[in-house]
């Protein structure tokens, strides 16, 4: 554990260092701050728009921090010839994939937290600045703890991307698992409608291949709960419960995947 610590330390401390996550960030900070002069132009909806803008602003730049070091965890390693340097010490090829995974999940967990803190700050602000009679016209309330299960399966749903980053940047370039990683993550958004392939085709064998997709593809589709949160609809702890349970699990059969590629891969 303390070789997996020392691994996750160092990839905490050259992600802090990275420009990248620093502008997607301030980005999605400025986004958020934005939304409450959008929702001026709005008559009724301005806790709505600055709810959703803010929920979307946090799940798209986690997700593009996730991607965009991820890919390079490995890869970064292999092209700067640090590798040798780094498995010449006591540290096994499992240790060193695990580390590298928990130090960046320590980072976006931080870059997760900022935004967050800025999105509540708007809200509290927005919900200290509306008269009373405003307030009782919301639906739902500004600082509804729903939210924050929102933003706890947006930080679930960066977990399991991020594991998809680290198994293909086992063995492909950085821009081919930067796409594969996009891809699968939009394609997991509508990985339910595989499940109803058979309702609108008549090819057995298509029918199969969607199917077969289905249960191998990320299901994403039950991390955004954005909707509810906004619109104060019910989120039942089992619906939570559950899909963070899948995340755990798609994302350590990735691991181990990543793991076992890893291991075969010879450096020379």
């Amino acid at each position: 554990m303390r070789t997996i610590r020392l691994v996750a330390g160092a990839v905490f401390r050259e992600s802090v260092r990275d420009r990248v996550p620093y502008s997607m960030v301030a980005f999605a900070v400025l986004l958020i701050a934005a939304s409450y002069l959008i929702s001026q132009l709005t008559a009724g909806q301005d806790l709505k728009i600055i709810k959703d803008l803010g929920l979307a602003a946090i799940s798209v730049f986690g997700m593009l921090i996730a991607v965009f070091l991820g890919i390079g965890l490995v890869s970064k390693e292999v092209e700067r010839k640090s590798i040798f340097a780094l498995l010449s010490k006591p540290v096994s090829r499992t240790q060193f994939i695990v580390g590298k995974y928990a130090g960046l999940l320590a980072t976006l967990a931080v870059n997760l937290g900022v935004m967050t803190i800025a999105y509540y700050l708007v809200l509290a602000y927005m919900n200290a600045t509306a008269s009373a009679a405003t307030r009782a016209g919301w639906a739902t309330p500004a600082l509804d703890p729903r939210l924050l299960l929102a933003i706890v399966l947006v930080m679930a749903e960066v977990a399991l991307v991020t594991a998809l980053a680290l198994f293909f940047s086992t063995f492909s370039s950085p821009l081919l698992s930067a796409l594969l990683t996009l891809g699968l993550w939009v394609a997991g958004h509508f990985n339910s409608d595989l499940r109803h392939f058979g309702d609108v085709l008549d090819s057995p064998p298509a029918v199969a291949i969607a199917r077969g997709l289905y249960y191998v593809l990320p299901n994403l589709a039950p991390f955004d709960v954005k909707a509810e949160a906004v619109y104060g609809l019910p989120i039942s702890a089992a619906h939570v419960g559950f899909t963070l349970l899948y995340a755990v699990l798609y994302s350590g059969v990735l691991l181990t995947a990543a793991i076992a590629i890893f291991r075969r891969r010879d450096f020379k």
